[in-house]
């Protein structure tokens, strides 16, 4: 059940919200979970326009993009970090217009500590949200 927050100057992306949902959409191909309303509606994208001038290389460049994925423990074995790194990127140059900006996208993947994934008001441990996955199936709650 990621978050992912994207991050560019305003004005990168002309369709936010169809970018945030292919990236939910994304995360949670390459993830693997059930495809259960657990994990539909707890895998989610936020994107964020920064005002000009807020983003800047050394040399004054502001166009680029920034990716955070943070899941839960152990989420995304060695390949799926690889996988999920590649479709992100080519997701923000679709949705940019702008093939060259993959060259300028950094995808972060960031791991929740153990117990630090918070849903329905409870910090769970991965244990925990397996079993509550377990429970929504066997109840077909998909």
């Amino acid at each position: 059940m990621p978050m992912i927050d994207i991050h560019a100057v305003a004005g990168t992306f002309g369709d936010r919200h169809g970018l945030a949902q292919e990236a939910a959409a994304i995360v949670k191909a390459v993830e693997q979970v059930p495809d259960i309303a657990m994990f539909r509606q707890n895998t989610a994208a936020f994107v964020h326009e920064l005002p000009a001038g807020a983003i800047s290389n050394v040399d004054g460049d502001d166009r680029y993009v920034r990716v955070q994925v943070l899941t839960n423990p152990g989420a995304l074995d060695r390949a799926k970090q690889t996988e999920v790194t590649r479709q992100l990127t080519d997701l923000v140059a679709k949705a940019a217009g702008d093939p060259t900006i993959a060259d300028r996208t950094w995808v972060l993947l960031t791991e929740a500590v153990e117990g630090g994934w918070g849903l329905w008001g409870q910090a769970h441990t991965n244990a925990e949200l397996a079993a509550a996955a377990r429970a929504a199936i066997a109840k077909g709650r998909g």
